[in-house]
């Protein structure tokens, strides 16, 4: 792995039982928690007490996966807040449908696929996200984006098992969840393949809405999967495409923002244009709407873009580089660098 320095993302090593990697991003996330996220309207709104029931419902249900609940344990304790305020900020995409989650994902599939994210989240988090190199015990090692204050597993990833998975928020409507997405997206990382994958979901309980674009290194096969509500949909990739923060085959009540519709909209008209160099679609500012690369302080959706990321899945090896806003030079390896 290379990256320049300094470096607007920072890094992070972790390795050991759940509760250890826990505790290591708890500590890396501190300061920024304490210092920006506890004031921000979103935490607020989130940790409110009329969320408390289902909050508590959903703590329950995680209970199913023991090992990520001792990991939530560990950021509590990293963090230096009750774990039920911790958990509740897992839940905000469960709970409210205007969390700021936004996301855009270019997917290039082929012999060679590609997938390539704009990862937007809270302004107040700008150059407080990291990436983390992480080595659970008796499961497979990853490279994650990470939020101070959140879990891996809900941004994008590239795991041991070679496993590419990038995320988009959905604002579904209607959900009664058991189970909060962030938990399960942080689930999905552990699993082998994609078929283990696969059935994760097919046993899920309902939670909140995400869009998974998937693939793994050597199989030529990309994935669109959104979920939701206790439903999924499930479309292999055939062409070039984009996705952003609404749902494009799951059926069901959602909130579609003038943002997401806008880059959906622009995206498609870039690669319909001819475009195929996904760095240049996802810093693309130009079009009659919002932009795709979203670095405004009035932005409706209270995201901006605070990193950039392009996986290249050849048949022995993923390539990856990763991007913040105004560095010149990326981190960038390959996964047998990243796991070796």
């Amino acid at each position: 792995m290379t990256a320049s320095a300094p470096h607007r993302l920072g890094w992070l090593e972790a390795a050991g039982d759940p509760y250890a990697i826990g505790l290591a991003l708890g500590r890396r996330g501190r300061r920024a928690v304490h210092e920006k996220l506890l004031a921000s309207d979103a935490w607020r709104a989130v940790t409110d007490a009329r969320h408390r029931p289902a909050v508590m419902r959903m703590l329950e249900g995680t209970r199913r996966l023991p090992w990520v609940l001792e990991e939530l344990e560990g950021l509590a304790a990293g963090l230096d807040l009750p774990l039920e305020a911790v958990f509740a900020w897992h839940c905000r995409g469960d709970l409210l449908a205007t969390a700021s989650d936004g996301c855009t994902t270019v997917i290039l599939p082929g012999e060679s696929p590609c997938i390539a994210h704009n990862e937007d989240g809270l302004p107040c988090l700008d150059g407080e996200a990291f990436l983390a190199r992480l080595r659970p015990d008796d499961r497979p090692g990853f490279l994650s984006f990470c939020y101070p204050g959140s879990l891996p597993g809900h941004t994008f990833a590239l795991t041991e098992a070679g496993i590419v998975q990038a995320v988009n928020n959905l604002r579904l409507t209607g959900v009664a969840p058991e189970l909060p997405r962030m938990v399960l997206s942080r689930a999905m990382l552990a699993q082998p393949d994609l078929a283990a994958i696969l059935t994760l979901l097919e046993v899920a309980p309902p939670g909140g809405g995400f869009h998974f674009t998937l693939a793994r290194q050597g199989e030529p096969e990309v994935l669109s999967l959104e979920v939701g509500g206790g439903r999924d949909s499930r479309r292999p990739v055939a062409a070039p495409g984009v996705h952003a923060n609404h749902a494009l085959h799951l059926a069901g009540p959602q909130v579609v923002t003038r943002s997401s519709a806008d880059r959906q909209r622009r995206g498609e008209a870039l690669l319909a244009g001819g475009e195929c160099d996904p760095l240049a679609i996802l810093a693309d500012t130009g079009g009659e709407g919002l932009p795709i690369h979203r670095r405004e302080p009035d932005d409706p959706d209270d995201e901006n873009t605070l990193a950039t990321a392009v996986f290249r899945l050849d048949e022995d090896d993923v390539l990856w580089e990763v991007w913040a806003p105004g560095d010149v030079h990326p981190y960038r390896g390959t996964r047998r660098g990243l796991f070796a």
